[in-house]
């Protein structure tokens, strides 16, 4: 069961004023994912974890869009002495490992590339990577829809190449 599905039953109870319950179903969502996610958390609508939500941590005022994917281990947190946490806009495809640092927007259509730390916004359909974050390229430039995920192909990549002067 992925941990998103503890998520919407938690945020129902918070918005319906059921703290207590709204608390416990927080406390299972630790212990079973090792994952601090509280009812404050907005996220939309068709939005899920990937590999069941292991080890995701987002600050209480996050706001993730609608049909995003999110990786393992993704840590969303605020930077002194900015009181705004980061806005995650729609079909946004984060990878495992990723930081979210402060007061960014992240438009809509963003690929974040796994292990990457993300301190400043990010414009819409921006393939993004690194330490700190820097735009490697656009999703409107790729001839397929990275969404899709469609795993049709058969087969593994070529060995990579020695390009050491010899």
């Amino acid at each position: 069961m992925n941990a998103i599905k503890w998520y919407r039953v938690m945020r129902w109870l918070y918005c319906h004023k059921l703290n207590f319950l709204s608390r416990i179903v927080q406390w299972l969502i630790l212990r079973l994912y090792n994952s601090a996610i509280s009812g404050k958390v907005q996220i939309g609508a068709g939005s899920y974890f990937i590999r069941g939500g292991i080890s995701v941590v987002l600050h209480d005022d996050a706001i993730i869009g609608e049909r995003c994917r999110i990786g393992i281990h993704l840590v969303v947190c605020g930077q002194g002495p900015y009181k705004n946490v980061a806005k995650i806009g729609n079909n946004v495809w984060i990878g495992p490992n990723v930081t979210i640092q402060g007061p960014v927007i992240i438009e809509d259509g963003v690929v974040i590339a796994p292990g990457s730390v993300v301190n400043k916004s990010v414009p819409a359909n921006a393939i993004v990577a690194g330490v700190p974050a820097k735009i490697i390229g656009f999703t409107t430039e790729l001839n397929y829809n990275i969404m899709d995920n469609e795993a049709t192909k058969d087969g593994f990549h070529p060995f990579m190449e020695d390009k050491r002067k010899k």
